[in-house]
């Protein structure tokens, strides 16, 4: 667009990809973000040093801090993204669920107003029914959510969930609804202009999530028909709309086995899974952000959003997917890969970076797009095959898997499915048949041979004949 960018660093970024690419870039503070891209003030200081225009918040840090889009619109720079008054009224989950119920957007049973009084609490939970989520009402990302089976948890469950919003968010406001067991996670995305035009650009099915973190995006959805999709977007319309909203954003639904949606909250901000919309749609979502902020109307309505093709985001991160996916940090040694045709990289990391302990361990967004669902599969299997980097763990195996999971093929699985099912098959919790009857043999021996149980063991001789045979088996099994 020959928009000119200044780009801001920590110590850590000095030599970070981004730095290269900006036209000026200017040193922030030190590398934890709590010394550099946290401090709004520094921020707006370069920006008018430097005559920017404008700030695009990204996708983290300051965001979705109405303070933040307010200092810029008080310094006479555009915030591109939201006023102040949307970013705190939706980024409030109690304020947001009573606009979604003034404008008829469905919403979980519960309450619609922070919470602190215990009577009162436990009332509702029993009234609605058990499990019950506990949630911060200025959350996000799963801190600061508790589920409740059972009126004997919930004093503690409360005061848990309250002590992470206040370390997270400074907010130890909660408010409780009724739990939907494994539901869908379907978000919306939507353009908003300050003339009053709003349309959404379709849905994203984000429910391959591990600890409420998104790990495969798609859309189209395989939930999704047209009367759905209608439905659901205009709601997600409805309440932008009447929240004021301008810029781009997304309207995020749970949806329970029966296809009911239900309002969940709105990211006040582009997404991290942005790009499968944009492919899929032919938009360049951040080319509108710019133009929005620059005061013009939307170029398009809704009934000129076309939709084509099946588009597969895969979020490449820098962890041990077989260790409980600790951080990998340490520098990249190699890095290679293959894309072709129908696929897309959206990255700012290189050969020769180093990943921290400072920031999110997201190496690449791996974007794959094809004519139907099996071929945007296939692509990206491909593509994470031929994916190489050397010096750090990755998640590329652990993607492949669940890309060639029966669930996932077969599009049936929710939110809870990588911590319910599919965590146990990879670490081998759950038993073959050939390693049920094995156990069974071992039982049936142990009994013939009366063989004593101690501190939960089996107490063996050591040098007899079968702890010999038992030790042969267990190294051919090992």
């Amino acid at each position: 667009m020959g928009i000119k960018t200044v780009a801001v660093y920590s110590d850590f970024d000095r030599y970070s990809l981004f730095t290269k690419l900006a036209d000026e870039a200017y040193h922030l503070g030190e590398s934890p973000s709590s010394k550099s891209y946290l401090l709004a003030d520094k921020i707006i200081d370069i920006a008018i040093k430097t005559g920017a225009e404008a700030i695009h918040p990204g996708y983290g840090f300051l965001s979705e801090r109405g303070f933040f889009a307010k200092m810029c619109k008080d310094n006479g720079i555009r915030f591109i993204g939201p006023s102040a008054e949307s970013i705190d009224l939706l980024g409030s989950k109690t304020d947001a669920k009573g606009l979604a119920l003034k404008n008829d957007v469905p919403v979980v049973p519960g309450t619609d107003k922070p919470l602190q009084d215990m009577s009162k609490i436990k009332s509702i939970a029993s009234e609605i029914g058990y499990p019950v989520l506990i949630k911060a009402s200025a959350g996000g990302g799963g801190k600061g959510m508790r589920v409740v089976n059972e009126e004997a948890d919930i004093e503690s469950s409360l005061r848990m969930a309250q002590s992470e919003a206040l370390s997270s968010f400074g907010d130890d406001s909660v408010f409780i609804e009724k739990y939907i067991a494994d539901p869908r996670h379907i978000e919306f995305q939507i353009l908003a202009d300050e003339h009053g035009n709003v349309i959404h650009l379709g849905e994203r099915e984000c429910s391959m999530q591990r600890r409420h973190q998104k790990i495969i995006e798609e859309t189209p959805s395989v939930i999704m028909d047209e009367n759905l999709r209608h439905e659901m977007g205009e709601c997600a319309k409805r309440i932008v709309k009447a929240a004021g909203y301008s810029n781009a954003g997304t309207v995020e639904f749970i949806v329970d086995n029966k296809n009911n949606y239900y309002f969940l909250e709105v990211n006040t901000r582009l997404q991290v899974e942005h790009p499968i919309t944009e492919i899929r749609t032919g938009l360049d979502l951040v080319r509108e952000q710019l133009k929005i902020a620059n005061g013009e109307k939307l170029s398009y309505k809704q009934e000129d959003i076309k939709f084509t093709g099946h588009t597969i985001e895969c979020r490449i991160c820098a962890e041990d997917s077989y260790n409980n996916f600790m951080p990998s940090t340490g520098k990249i040694t190699y890095m290679k890969k293959f894309l072709g045709c129908g696929m897309r990289e959206d990255t700012g990391i290189e050969q020769d970076d180093e990943i921290s302990i400072y920031y999110d361990p997201m190496v690449s967004k791996l974007i794959s797009y094809g004519a139907d669902r099996e071929i945007a599969i296939d692509k990206m299997k491909r593509a994470l095959k031929e994916y190489k980097i050397v010096g750090i763990k990755t998640n590329i195996g652990f993607l492949l898997s669940l890309l060639e999971s029966k669930e996932y093929i077969e599009g049936n699985y929710h939110t809870q499915f990588i911590e319910k099912e599919f965590q146990k098959r990879i670490n081998g919790n759950e038993n073959s048949d050939e390693e049920i009857n094995i156990a069974v043999c071992l039982a049936s021996v142990l009994l013939k041979e009366k063989k004593s149980l101690v501190n939960g063991k089996f107490k063996i001789s050591s040098n007899g004949a079968f702890s010999n045979w038992i030790k042969k088996r267990q190294d051919s099994y090992r």
